[in-house]
């Protein structure tokens, strides 16, 4: 489950380096009918795609993008199509919640809409997040349409620092979204209204979160009634593998590979050669269950028996 919605986010925080030069590639007539936004999970790169996408549809509307507060009005007609989902200038791909990836059916669909007639002489938009969750038939369909384009419309990919085909990658002008833990930390505060250090644990936040994560470990620890600004790592830790929450939640089972991680960093691994090697072992070992999609649980627990219990 994700609990931060870029559609829904209004302001964009931290990211007005990049929305700036983005808009200012529109202006100049140079921006690219096929670009990547990369980087890591939860930096906020569908957020500055959803702004960029208000800011040129709705330059002609009453209540227009306020490019110096980089904040969409919520009172303009192209914000509320979106919501609604009746846009006609912004067709929006993602992973469905019953599927684990992007099928070819989607793609078709998206086809279909760029082959009518637009309503209107605006630029169209095609938004694809997770495009790492493209299945071989779609990614096929999609290079397709990549290779020729229709006029005037524009394909904003995103990617979170997954691998990618070359075919694809090669195809599209790469721009890589990057924050420093000190920008991080800045954009979650203030989408937690100021509230991070007494929301939660020093201890819990480290340079692996971007602010996406941040937001949605709070969120996900007051749904579920845990306290988080009175745990440290360990006993969170301990919480989210006795009570197996990286089955529920895929966002926890995100983090909780990057805390089993930070966990070990804690450590001054010349005391011990001992625990160097244990971590040596479980780093391999989160590298191959991510890679080889295998059971994360077995994982978890011994971690929890040999290292959190040891």
């Amino acid at each position: 489950m994700n609990y931060l919605e870029p559609i829904n986010q209004k302001k964009l925080f931290g990211l007005d380096k990049f929305f700036n030069e983005l808009i200012q590639l529109y202006e100049d007539d140079n921006f690219p009918n096929k670009i990547l936004l990369s980087g890591q999970k939860g930096l906020g790169k569908s957020t500055l795609a959803h702004h960029l996408v208000n800011y040129v549809l709705s330059k002609d509307e009453e209540f227009n993008y306020n490019i110096d507060k980089c904040e969409i009005n919520e009172n303009n007609h192209t914000y509320k199509t979106i919501l609604n989902k009746s846009n006609p200038n912004l067709n929006i791909i993602d992973v469905t919640l019953e599927k684990k990836f992007i099928d070819i059916n989607q793609v078709r669909d998206l086809i279909s809409n760029l082959n009518k007639s637009s309503f209107n002489k605006k630029p169209r938009f095609v938004l694809i997040d997770n495009i790492e969750f493209l299945n071989l038939n779609s990614l096929n369909a999609l290079l397709k349409i990549l290779e020729e384009p229709t006029n005037n419309v524009h394909f904003i990919l995103i990617n979170s620092n997954k691998k990618i085909l070359p075919t694809l990658l090669s195809r599209c002008i790469n721009f890589k979204i990057t924050l420093t833990n000190k920008e991080s930390l800045d954009i979650a505060n203030n989408l937690l209204n100021g509230r991070l250090s007494e929301a939660i644990n020093k201890d819990l936040i480290n340079y692996y979160l971007t602010p996406g994560n941040i937001y949605n470990l709070f969120k996900f620890g007051e749904i579920n009634k845990y306290d988080l600004s009175s745990l440290n790592l360990k006993e969170f830790l301990k919480i989210i593998i006795k009570n197996s929450h990286y089955k529920k939640n895929d966002l926890i089972k995100y983090l909780i590979f990057e805390f089993v991680e930070f966990y070990f960093t804690k450590f001054d691994f010349s005391v011990s050669v001992k625990f160097h090697d244990k971590y040596n072992y479980f780093l391999k070992k989160i590298s191959d269950t991510k890679k080889f999609n295998l059971d994360e649980e077995s994982l978890f627990l011994e971690f929890e028996d040999k290292i959190l219990n040891g």
